[in-house]
Parts: C-alpha cells; sequence; structure tokens
C-alpha cells in the first residue's frame, strides 16, 4: 500500500515503527510526538487545529506504542511554551517538574489537548529529554531531545500535507583521539 492510499493512523504506525526501528528506540524508552493538525491539513501551523486529525494520530502512535513498549510525551504548542502532556506516574519515575495547565485547541493544540484527554492521569510537565522523536508539521520538537540528537530520514515523508522528521539520540562520544567506543572481542583491558 503506498502512504498516500494509508490512513492518517496508519501512517502514524508506521512512521512509529520504523522510528523504534532505525532508532533503536526499546520497550520502557520514552518518544516524543509533536504534531500540527493544521499542517497535516495543508493550513499553516495554528490556524486549522482539528481534534479529528488528532484522534487519528493518536490511534497510530498507541497502537505503534502498545506493541513496542515505549511511552509517549505529547507536545504542546507555543503558547504553553512547548510544554509536554504526559502521563503522571512517568512524570514522576522521570522527576520531571509539572506545570499547571491544561492544553486546549487553541492554547496547547488539538493533538496536545486530544491526547491530554485520553491519558488515565496526565498532567503537563515543562521539560523532558528523551531518547527519539518524531515531528509531524516541524512543530519544533528538538528541545526535548536528549543529545546527541541523531536525524532519521523516513519512509513516509508526509502526513497529510505535513513534513515529517524524525530523530533518534546517541550517548555524546568524549575522550578524544585516544579514545575507544567499541571494544574488541580479544581486549579485555583498555588501560596498562
Amino acid at each position: 500500500m503506498a502512504p498516500d492510499s494509508q490512513s492518517i493512523a496508519d501512517q502514524a504506525e508506521s512512521l512509529l515503527k520504523e522510528l523504534a526501528q532505525s532508532g533503536g528506540v526499546r520497550t520502557g524508552q520514552i518518544v516524543v510526538v509533536g504534531v500540527s493538525t493544521s499542517e497535516v491539513q495543508g493550513h499553516r501551523i495554528g490556524t486549522s487545529g482539528a481534534e479529528t486529525v488528532a484522534e487519528q494520530i493518536y490511534a497510530g502512535v498507541r497502537r505503534a506504542g502498545d506493541q513496542i513498549g515505549f511511552h509517549t510525551v505529547w507536545q504542546c504548542c507555543e503558547h504553553l511554551n512547548r510544554a509536554l502532556v504526559a502521563e503522571r506516574q512517568l512524570a514522576e519515575a522521570q522527576g520531571w517538574t509539572e506545570v499547571s495547565a491544561v492544553p486546549v485547541p487553541k492554547a496547547g493544540g488539538s493533538m496536545a489537548s486530544y491526547a491530554y484527554r485520553q491519558l488515565n492521569d496526565p498532567c503537563i510537565v515543562e521539560a523532558v529529554q528523551v531518547h527519539a522523536g518524531i515531528d509531524i508539521g516541524e512543530t519544533m520538537i528538538g528541545m526535548h531531545l536528549r543529545p546527541v540528537a541523531v536525524p532519521l530520514r523516513p519512509s513516509i515523508r508526509s502526513v497529510g500535507e505535513a513534513r515529517v522528521n524524525m530523530a533518534t539520540t546517541r550517548p555524546r562520544l568524549i575522550g578524544g583521539a585516544r579514545a575507544v567506543y567499541a571494544l574488541p572481542d580479544a581486549m579485555t583491558n583498555t588501560c596498562d
């Protein structure tokens, strides 16, 4: 099935599975999702939000998350300073700082508003640094990724009319010219 003939939910599910496979996202890790439902519909970001679009994206992301076992946080729009919707239990386990707000379509965005109402015990957190992310509609998720972000080029380049970008993260490479980043099988001691 060509990406254009897939439903929005199916595209979102395929993209999240691809992110998990290409980016090495494992069970228990956290993925940030940023979405402009306006852009998906072919309108400028922040002008034509639609929870019907959010519902479809949420369904696809949820299916992938349930199969792979990753946690999802949902980015709010700039009116809430790009805070994130998360399950309270996850936020508390991660030590994230909760803030007081409830996202609505015109202040938080349709996607975050919809996700907030779907979670068991939602809260809004100020900032995170997570393992990977997907950006549908150029919502600028980079501030929520751990250093070092590694861009991935998805096979599905757009959902509706919105461009898609994805990234995973890797640990920083430290140590300079003498550093070794993978231990050869025969070597057991790296320092003399």
